[in-house]
C-alpha cells in the first residue's frame, strides 16, 4: 500500500504562517578571535551582494532565522507545485469534456442559398 505524504494547500499555508523569523543569506565565520568567532551574514539584496557583521551572541538567532527562510521556501515551493498540479488537472478535465461533447457551433450546418 502506498502512503500519501502530500500535504493539503491549507496545511502548507498554516505551516508557513507559523514561521515567525526569517533571514536570507549565509552566516559565515570571518575569523576566530580570542573570545570566539566573528560572523558575517551575506545575502543578495536589490541585485547586490550585501555583507553585514553579526555579533557572536546574535549568531544563533540569525542561524535560526535563516533556517526559517529555508523552510518558507520549501513550503511555498510545495504549495506552488500542488496548485500547479491541480490547475493542470482542471484544464485537462475541461479539454476532455470538450472532446466528449462538441459544441453546436463546431457542427457543420448546410448554408441556405438565396
Amino acid at each position: 500500500m502506498r502512503m500519501n505524504t502530500k500535504k493539503s494547500p491549507q496545511s502548507l499555508l498554516q505551516q508557513i504562517a507559523q514561521i515567525q523569523r526569517m533571514e536570507r543569506g549565509k552566516l559565515s565565520v570571518i575569523r576566530e578571535g580570542p573570545a570566539g568567532p566573528y560572523y558575517k551574514l551575506q545575502a543578495w539584496e536589490n541585485d547586490k551582494n550585501v555583507s553585514r557583521y553579526i555579533p557572536r551572541e546574535l549568531a544563533p538567532a540569525v542561524q535560526e532565522a535563516i533556517a526559517g527562510y529555508k523552510q518558507f521556501e520549501e513550503l511555498t515551493g510545495q504549495y506552488a507545485q500542488d496548485i500547479i498540479e491541480r490547475t493542470r488537472a482542471e484544464i485537462a478535465a475541461r479539454s476532455k469534456k470538450k472532446k466528449a461533447h462538441p459544441s453546436s457551433s463546431s457542427r457543420k450546418t448546410p448554408k441556405s442559398s438565396s
